[in-house]
C-alpha cells in the first residue's frame, strides 16, 4: 500500500509540473488517503503483533 502511495505522489508531481491541475490535485488526495490507511494498519500490527498470545 505504501508503494501506491509514492506512485500516486510521483503522478502528482509530475502531473503539477506538466500543468495538469486537477489531475495532479486528484492524484495528491488519492496519495495521503493511501498513506493514512497504511499508517493506521501499520500501527494496528505493531500493536497486534507486541501482544502474547499465551
Amino acid at each position: 500500500m505504501l508503494y501506491y502511495s509514492i506512485v500516486f505522489l510521483l503522478v502528482a508531481i509530475l502531473a503539477g509540473v506538466l500543468g495538469f491541475g486537477g489531475i495532479a490535485g486528484t492524484a495528491a488526495t488519492i496519495a495521503k488517503v493511501l498513506f493514512i490507511i497504511f499508517l493506521i494498519l501499520f500501527v494496528a500490527s505493531l500493536i497486534r503483533g507486541g501482544r502474547s498470545t499465551k
